[in-house]
């Protein structure tokens, strides 16, 4: 459990797909809105988002808030991308998530990703020249699309916030919380 100062009038985007690690995605909502913040899931469609555990065990269903289409960009104040391969690979060729990721990163908003879903930043090209963490699968792909990759528990590069697994969240969603009081 993290202790997070109060985030009351804070507003936290958490985009995701089908097949999410379930605790990359509730752990970051719960712990937020606990904190005070007004956090919404945003997903390429509507309804429901299926969870996992694994990658191989499903899990809860969560209820979408909003669609990417209709994302409004001057909403939230941090932008959160569970991790899950199923989830990250489908959001990695998505143009309205790598769109609306491009444009946080550009205009200084605090983009939070975990274990594979920094996928999406590198297809993105948004990890050239900075230094970020991720699944450790990945640190060939963030390697080779310019980015320096370490084996940290969470990297903070600017408004990048990154971290490698669920036994990292703690530290995630305390650097959340500071990025969003900074």
């Amino acid at each position: 459990m993290s202790n997070l100062p109060d985030l009351t009038g804070k507003r936290v985007a958490i985009i995701a797909t089908d097949h999410f690690e379930e605790s990359e995605l509730t752990t970051p909502r719960d712990e937020l809105e606990a904190a005070g913040a007004d956090v919404r899931i945003f997903a390429p469609h509507d309804g429901s988002l299926q969870a996992m555990q694994g990658d191989t065990e499903q899990t809860i269903s969560v209820r979408v808030d909003g669609t990417l289409d209709s994302f409004d960009q001057q909403w939230p104040d941090v932008i959160v991308l569970p991790g899950g391969t199923v989830n990250a690979d489908h959001l990695r060729t998505d143009e309205k998530a790598q769109g609306i990721v491009s444009a946080a990163l550009e205009s200084g908003l605090p983009v939070a990703a975990i274990c594979h879903a920094p996928w999406l930043l590198v297809s993105a090209g948004l990890v050239e020249g900075r230094r970020l963490t991720s699944f450790p699968s990945l640190s060939v792909d963030v390697s080779n699309a310019g980015g320096d990759w370490v084996d940290e528990t969470v990297v903070v590069d600017r408004n990048l916030i990154t971290s490698r697994k669920p036994d990292d969240l703690p530290a995630f969603v305390d650097a959340i919380g500071k990025a969003l009081t900074a």
